[in-house]
C-alpha cells in the first residue's frame, strides 16, 4: 500500500462507522466492531499526520530511518486493512447464505496486535526525534577544502565523459537541427534541449553538435558538463574551468572565488555549453546563475530525460524529442559498429535486421548487442540464435548499461508514480493501453492520491502525463479533437524493467500464461501484500485460473471463456477490487459474484438482459463496465443507488473501438434515491426518471431521447461532455444546455439551423460533433454568430449543401474534419481566413470539396501560411 492507499481504508473505515447508506454498514457484528473501526480510524490518522503531514526539520539527518519507519507502517496499515476486509466479506457471505469453511473469515475483529504496533512505530519516532535533538546540541566538524577537493573527484569519476571513438550514425538531420538553431542570428543567450528516454542517444546527438567543425568556429568557447543525478555546484565550476584552460589544482579554492572564475573565463565571449544529463529543475535555476548574458549569442544545450526541466529552463526554446529509430538506421548502425563500413555477409543481413527490429529503436540496445556479437563475429550459428533471444542478451549484458541506465529514471520516480509504473509491465509486449480504461484501472486500484477538489481521474490523467514526460511512456495516439493522450504504449525493456521491479519489491504481476495454482502457493510474500493477475488471451490457456489467494487484487481477463458457474471460484479470492471480464461471452451471469463486496471495478459482458439486483449489493463498486448482446437493452433494478460510491455506468467497454459497437442501452423505470455517478453512458431517457434530480454530479452523458418536447439539460451544472442522440425520424423539440458544456455530438435530433444560436452561444464549448440527420435543411449560415472557444468542429453524414462561413465565427478553430456529406459542394475560401486553422480534413465527399479545400491550402501558401495542412481521401465522383 502507498501513501495513495491510507486516506481511501481510512474513507472506508467512516462509511462504516457512520453510513447508514447500504444494508452492508447495517449487519449487526458491523454494528457492534464500530468501536473498532474507530480506534483504527484515530491511530491511522495520528500516525498519517506525524509521519507524512508535519514537518520534522530536526530529521533531515535521519531520512532513511524515518523512510524504513515510513515503510514498516504502511505495511502494518495494509494488515489492517486485510483484517478488516477479511472480516467483511465474512460477515456480507453469511448474510447472504453463503458459509465459507476457511478459517481466515473470522466472525470477529482482532486488530489489538496492529494497534500496538502503531504505538511502538509512535515511540520509536519519538526516541529519534529526541536523539537527533541531542546530536544538534552537540558541535559538529565542518567540511574543510580538501574534503570538498576529494567529493568533486569522486563525483567526477562516476560522471559520463564526452565519448572519443563513438561510431554516430543515423542522426544527421537531428544534428543540422540542432546546429541551425545553436548558430541562428539572435544575440540574446538562448536554450536548446534534446530531450529522450535513457539510451535513445541524447548524449550521442550532443557529441556530434559540440564536435561540429562549424560549431568550433562559431563559438569562442565550447564546454561540457555533464550534472546526473546528483548536483554538486563545485563539481560543475570545476569541470567549466577544465575545459577552458586544462587540468587545475582547484581544491583550495572558496567556492565564491569558483564561481568568480568561471564569470572571468565566459565574461564578453560567444560560448556553448552543454549541459548532459540533467535531472532537476532546481539544478537549472542554481547553474542559470553562473552564464552571463552579453549578447553575444551565446547558447546552452540541455539533454534530458524530462520534458519538464527542458520546459522550465527556456519555454519557448527549442525541445527536440528524440523518437525510437527505424529499422533502417539501427540496421546502419549495427553495420558500421560490426563490419566498420565494410561490405557485411550475405549471411548476416537476415539475422541481423531481426537483431535490431528486436531492439525496438533504442541505440543503445543495438550498441550492447553489437558487443556481444563481436564475440563471434564471423558465426552465422551464433548471430541466428541472438536474433531468436535479443532480448534476453541485452537484458542479461554484463556490464548492464540498458538496464541500468533505465533503472535510472526508475529510481528517480516520486512513490506515487512507482506503482502506476509498475502496473504497466504486467501487459504483454507491445501492448497499447487506451486511456481511459487505464485511468479507471489505476483509481480502482487505489494508486491515485487525492489532491484538493480535483478528481481521481483527472489526477490519474495528470500521472499519467507526467510518464510521459519522464519518458517511460511513449505516446501512441493522440484525440483528434482536443489533442490529448488517447493511448499508450512502453517499450519492451522498460516492460522488463516494470517486472524486474515488481518482483524486487513484492508488487507482484503474474500473467496467466505463467500463472497456477502450485506458483501461487510458493509465493513467499506476506499474505496481506496486493496480488495482480492478468490473464493472456491464450489459446493454450483453456480454464480460467482458480489460485486460492486471499490477497488477489485485481484479475483483467483477456481470454474467451464461456462460464464462470461456480460460487466457489469467487470464494477462492473474496478481496478482489478490480475484474475485468469484458473479454468473457459468458452464457450466464456467475454465481458468487456477490460475494465480492470490495469490488471497485466491474467490467462484464452478459448474454442475458437481465441486470442482476444482487449486483446493488457491491457497495464499494466506483466503475460498473455492464455490457449486453447485441442490440439488447438492459433494465436496470430499482435498488441501483446502493450503490453509494458509483461514478462510472457504461453499457460499453473503452477497449471496444467504437462506442456504439455495442447497441445495447441501459433503461431506468425508477431510482430510489440520489447518486454520485459522474459518467453514465448509453442510457434512454425516458419520462419516468427525473435525471436532474437523481444525477446531480453527471459530467459525462451518453443518452438516447424520444422526447419532442423539453429537452432541458441546463441544469445539470457539472456536465461536460454531451452526446445526444434520438430515435430516427424523431424530431426534438426546444433544447437547452448548460454553460459548462465543452464537449457536444448531436445525431438524429432534426434540429433546425435556426436554433444553433443555442449552441454558438456557450462559453466553454470547444469540441461540437454534428452527426447524421442532426440538422434539417440544406444551408447553414454561420456569419451572425461566434464559437468563442470551438477548437474542433466535424460535420459527418449530414444533409447539407451550402454552408456559408465566416472566418470570424471561429476566432479558435484548429481542426475542421467533414465526412460523409456527399450533397456538399465546397469549403469557401473563407474558412482558410482562420488565423488559428491547422488542419482540414476531408472523408467520403465530392471531388469539388477536394478542389475546394486544395485551393484554400494554395491560397495560404501564397500569403505565407504553410501551418495549414489538408488531408482529402476518398473523394466522390460528382
Amino acid at each position: 500500500m502507498a501513501y495513495a492507499g491510507l486516506p481511501k481504508f481510512m474513507e472506508k473505515l467512516k462509511q462504516l462507522i457512520s453510513c447508514n447508506d447500504h444494508p452492508l454498514t447495517n449487519y449487526p457484528e458491523i454494528i457492534r466492531e464500530k468501536p473498532q473501526f474507530q480506534l483504527l480510524l484515530q491511530d491511522l490518522g495520528s500516525m498519517i499526520q506525524t509521519l507524512y503531514i508535519d514537518e520534522h526539520q530536526d530529521l533531515q539527518e535521519h531520512v532513511k530511518l524515518t523512510d524504513d519507519l515510513k515503510e514498516r507502517f504502511t505495511h502494518a496499515a495494509e494488515e489492517a486493512q486485510y483484517i478488516v476486509d477479511l472480516f467483511l466479506s465474512g460477515v456480507h457471505s453469511n448474510n447472504n447464505g453463503y458459509f465459507p469453511t476457511s478459517e481466515e473469515f473470522k466472525r470477529f475483529l482482532y486488530l489489538d496486535d496492529v494497534r500496538r504496533s502503531f504505538e511502538s512505530f509512535r515511540v520509536e519516532f519519538m526516541s529519534m526525534r529526541i536523539i537527533n535533538m541531542e546530536l544538534d546540541s552537540s558541535p559538529r566538524p565542518g567540511r574543510t577544502l580538501n574534503q570538498s577537493a576529494d567529493a568533486v573527484r569522486r563525483n567526477s569519476s562516476g560522471s559520463k565523459k564526452i565519448p572519443d571513438d563513438m561510431i554516430i550514425v543515423g542522426i544527421d538531420e537531428d544534428a543540422k537541427l540542432i546546429k541551425d538553431k545553436l548558430m541562428e542570428d539572435r544575440k540574446k543567450l538562448d536554450v536548446v534541449s534534446v530531450v529522450g528516454m535513457g539510451g535513445i542517444g541524447k548524449t550521442t546527438l550532443a557529441t556530434k553538435v559540440f564536435n561540429d567543425s562549424y560549431v568550433k568556429y562559431h563559438f569562442h568557447v565550447r564546454v561540457w558538463v555533464t550534472v546526473s543525478q546528483t548536483y554538486d555546484k563545485r563539481h560543475v565550476f570545476t569541470q567549466i574551468l577544465e575545459s577552458i584552460r586544462g587540468r587545475l589544482d582547484l581544491g583550495v579554492a572558496s567556492d565564491s572565488r569558483l564561481r568568480e572564475l568561471v564569470h572571468k573565463q565566459l565574461k564578453g565571449k560567444r560560448y556553448l555549453i552543454v549541459i548532459d544529463d540533467i535531472w532537476h529543475i532546481e539544478t537549472w535555476d542554481s547553474l542559470k546563475l553562473f552564464f552571463p548574458h552579453d549578447n553575444k549569442g551565446s547558447r546552452i544545450l540541455l539533454t534530458s530525460r524530462f520534458v519538464k526541466v527542458a520546459r522550465h529552463a527556456n519555454s519557448d526554446g527549442l525541445i527536440h524529442q528524440l523518437e525510437y529509430w527505424n529499422k533502417e538506421k539501427s540496421w546502419e548502425l549495427l553495420r558500421k559498429k560490426m563490419f566498420h563500413g565494410n561490405d557485411c555477409p550475405e549471411w548476416s543481413i537476415e539475422p541481423g535486421k531481426q537483431i535490431v527490429k528486436n531492439c525496438k529503436g533504442l541505440p543503445l540496445a543495438v550498441a550492447v548487442i553489437a558487443g556481444v556479437l563481436a564475440k563471434d563475429t564471423h558465426s552465422e550459428k551464433f548471430w541466428v540464435d541472438i536474433a531468436y533471444r535479443t532480448g534476453s542478451y541485452i537484458v542479461d549484458d554484463q556490464n548492464g548499461s540498458v538496464m541500468e541506465s533505465l533503472a535510472l529514471s526508475y529510481n528517480h520516480l516520486p512513490l506515487h508514480l512507482r506503482e502506476c509504473f509498475l502496473y504497466l509491465g504486467g501487459f504483454r509486449e507491445d501492448y497499447k493501453f487506451k486511456v481511459r480504461w487505464l485511468i479507471l484501472l489505476w483509481v480502482a486500484e487505489g494508486f491515485i492520491q487525492e489532491d484538493g477538489n480535483r478528481s481521481l481521474e483527472d489526477i490519474a490523467e495528470g500521472y499519467l502525463i507526467d510518464l510521459i514526460d519522464r519518458n517511460l511512456v511513449v505516446v501512441e495516439v493522440r484525440n483528434n479533437s482536443n489533442g490529448g493522450v488517447k493511448a499508450c504504449k512502453v517499450h519492451d525493456l522498460v516492460r522488463e524493467l516494470c517486472l524486474r521491479k515488481a518482483q524486487e519489491e513484492g508488487f507482484i504481476l503474474q500473467t496467466g500464461r505463467q500463472t497456477s495454482s502450485s506458483h501461487f502457493s510458493n509465493l513467499t510474500t506476506p499474505p496481506h501484500n496486493p496480488m495482480h493477475m492478468i490473464v493472456d488471451n491464450d489459446p493454450n490457456i483453456r480454464g480460467f485460473p482458480n489460485p486460492s489467494s486471499q490477497n488477489l487484487w485485481s484479475i483483467l481477463c483477456f481470454n474467451v471463456f464461456r462460464s464462470l458457474s461456480d460460487a466457489n471460484f469467487f470464494g477462492s479470492f473474496v478481496l478482489l477490487r478490480v475484474l475485468d471480464l469484458h473479454n468473457c461471452n459468458l452464457k450466464k451471469f456467475p454465481k458468487g459474484m456477490e460475494l465480492l463486496v470490495h469490488l471497485r471495478y466491474l467490467a462484464i459482458y452478459n448474454s442475458s438482459d437481465s441486470f442482476p439486483s444482487s449486483i446493488c449489493n457491491l457497495w464499494g463498486l466506483q466503475t460498473l463496465i455492464y455490457i449486453p448482446k447485441g442490440w439488447n437493452d438492459v433494465v436496470l433494478p430499482g435498488n441501483i443507488s446502493d450503490l453509494v460510491n458509483l461514478r462510472h455506468l457504461l453499457s460499453h467497454h473503452p477497449l471496444n473501438r467504437h462506442f456504439l459497437s455495442t447497441k445495447g442501452y441501459f433503461i431506468l423505470p425508477s431510482i430510489k434515491k440520489p447518486m454520485n455517478l459522474q459518467t453514465f453512458s448509453y442510457v434512454k431517457l425516458g419520462d419516468g426518471v427525473d435525471f436532474q434530480t437523481y444525477f446531480p454530479f453527471i459530467k459525462e452523458l451518453r443518452c438516447w431521447t424520444n422526447r419532442s418536447k423539453e429537452n432541458d439539460f441546463k441544469s445539470f451544472s457539472y456536465l461536460e461532455k454531451l452526446k445526444l442522440i434520438t430515435y430516427f425520424n424523431y424530431k426534438l423539440g426546444h433544447i437547452t444546455f448548460p454553460a459548462t458544456l465543452k464537449t457536444l455530438t448531436l445525431v438524429n435530433c432534426g434540429l433546425s439551423w435556426s436554433e444553433m444560436p443555442i449552441i454558438q452561444s456557450l462559453p466553454n464549448l470547444q469540441v461540437l460533433k454534428i452527426g447524421m440527420d442532426a440538422f434539417e435543411g440544406s444551408c447553414w449560415n454561420t456569419h451572425e454568430h461566434e464559437f468563442p472557444r470551438l477548437t474542433f468542429l466535424k460535420l459527418y453524414f449530414l444533409d447539407i449543401k451550402l454552408w456559408k462561413p465566416d472566418s470570424t465565427s471561429f476566432p479558435c478553430l484548429k481542426q475542421l474534419e467533414i465526412e460523409g456529406c456527399k450533397g456538399l459542394e465546397e469549403i469557401p475560401l473563407e474558412i482558410g481566413e482562420i488565423p488559428t486553422l491547422e488542419l482540414i480534413k476531408i472523408t467520403y465527399c465530392r471531388q469539388s470539396v477536394g478542389e475546394s479545400v486544395r485551393r484554400i491550402q494554395q491560397e495560404q501558401h501564397y500569403y505565407g501560411n504553410y501551418d495549414l495542412k489538408v488531408d482529402v481521401r476518398h473523394e466522390l465522383p460528382a
